[in-house]
Formats: structure tokens, C-alpha cells, sequence
């Protein structure tokens, strides 16, 4: 049965193989990033729409304006976002805010606005991208996982507020993947394919959260890297991070 679903942060990895698994079952995808530019989507099936998550201000029209173009949306897989790292007296105020809207007043803006039509569906999901941030905190991540243990907590409590209807609702919550998630950072995963997830993986786990019976809900998946290495980058060797987190970098 084709599905209708969002896919946020659509336009780069993690929500880009997302999308193309989609594609490839049969599904109709509407993908929302900032920018499409680098994203090589080939399908009848997938609409883009352009918006800038970071953008609070703008969000809550936008969304109602897709939920109300398409009733049809029986699915949600949010996952952009943005990490920041180091000590939390080097964060400036609008750091703090800034992760915290992407990272997670966004989709509770777009849940907010979806949940009535998800609710009316005969079998809808609603999937998260995580992080393993979201189960242990760690030094010199305070913000990045204070975002990413709130998304779950939301999760969590989303779960409880859906269950006399058909909507379930997953969360996915992966170790280092190998995105440009890394890009501007401090470190990455080492270089042996032991030491990091593929962004196809996780979209394979999103796609079995989908797919499960409808009877059954995952509540969680966690993955994680065979091996857990860490590779430090020398100051030189890493783009400036932006004050303002762009999309879409999970």
C-alpha cells in the first residue's frame, strides 16, 4: 500500500537515503530541507519543500499550509538537525537557542500540525531521529543531548497521547554516522568501517519501524558502531561552525 510521508532534513543523509528507501517502496515522499541543490531525488513520486526549520517564526503557517495541501499524510520522519559541541560557557546565548529550535521546537511544531489528520488515519507513524545523546549524556555535548533527551521525552509522551488512536510513534537513536554531521566539528569517527554507521543503516531501521505489523509498536531502536572510535581534529583542520545551525546535518 502506498503511504504519504515527510521526510525533514530530506535533502542529505540520514533524510536523504531515508527518502530514497521510501521511494524504492513504492512510497510517496514530501521531502522538507533548506536547500536541494546537492540532493540527486530522480521520482515522480517525491515533492520538495523548501523551508528553513531554523526559522520558527515562519513554521507554524507553513505547516498548516501543508497539512491542509495534503490530507493524505499518514507518515512523519523527522530528521534534521544539528549538533554542537564544547564546554557550555563557550555557547553563545543564540547557539543555545539556535539547537534548541532545530533540534526540537521544530518537530513539535510540525507534529502539532499534523497530529489531527494523522490522527483521522486508519495507520499512521511517527519516527525521530535520536542519537545516542538522547540515552547517555556526555561532557562537552550539555546542549546538543539536553535537545536530543527532550525529543525522546516527547516521544515518549506522544506515545501515551496517540494510544486510543492508529498512530505510533518510534524513535531511532544512532551512535556517529557517517554524514557531514561532522562537518565544522572538533572530531569524527575514526576511519575503519567498524567505527561508524552508515547513513543507510539507520534508514533501514526507520524503514522496519514502518514497516513492523501495525499491531506492533517499536518504541526504540539503538545503533551503534562496532567499534567506538574518536579521531580529533586540529583546529585547522575544520570549517568555522555557524552561529545559526543550517539544514540538514544529522
Amino acid at each position: 500500500m502506498m503511504r504519504t510521508l515527510i521526510v525533514t532534513g530530506a535533502s542529505s543523509g540520514i533524510g536523504l537515503e531515508t527518502t530514497k528507501r521510501l521511494l524504492e517502496c513504492g512510497h510517496r515522499v514530501i521531502g522538507i530541507a533548506r536547500d536541494f541543490s546537492r540532493a540527486e531525488i530522480h521520482a515522480q513520486a517525491f515533492v520538495s519543500f523548501s523551508l528553513d526549520l531554523a526559522d520558527l517564526s515562519a513554521l507554524p503557517e507553513a505547516f498548516a499550509q501543508l497539512a491542509k495541501a495534503h490530507p493524505e499524510i499518514d507518515g512523519l520522519v523527522c530528521c534534521a538537525g544539528q549538533g554542537r559541541f564544547g564546554g557550555i560557557e563557550t555557547f553563545s546565548a543564540a547557539q543555545i537557542q539556535g539547537l534548541i529550535d532545530l533540534n526540537l521546537t521544530s518537530p513539535c511544531l510540525l507534529v502539532r500540525a499534523l497530529m489531527p489528520g494523522l490522527k483521522k488515519s486508519k495507520a499512521a507513524d511517527i519516527v525521530f531521529l535520536g542519537s545516542e545523546a538522547a540515552l547517555v549524556g556526555g561532557g562537552q555535548g550539555a546542549v546538543y543531548s539536553a535537545t536530543k533527551f527532550a525529543l525522546r521525552g516527547f516521544a515518549q509522551a506522544l506515545r501515551q497521547e496517540c494510544a486510543k488512536s492508529a498512530v505510533r510513534v518510534t524513535m531511532i537513536n544512532p551512535g556517529m554516522v557517517k554524514t557531514d554531521f561532522f562537518e565544522g566539528l572538533s572530531f569524527r569517527p575514526g576511519s575503519d568501517e567498524t567505527n561508524y554507521i552508515e547513513a543507510e543503516d539507520v534508514a533501514e531501521a526507520i524503514i522496519t519501524a514502518l514497516e513492523m505489523r501495525r499491531g506492533t509498536v517499536i518504541d526504540e531502536i539503538n545503533l551503534s558502531p562496532l567499534k567506538k572510535v574518536i579521531v580529533h581534529r586540529p583546529p585547522g583542520d575544520r570549517r568555522k561552525a555557524p552561529l545559526k545551525p543550517k539544514l540538514p546535518k544529522t
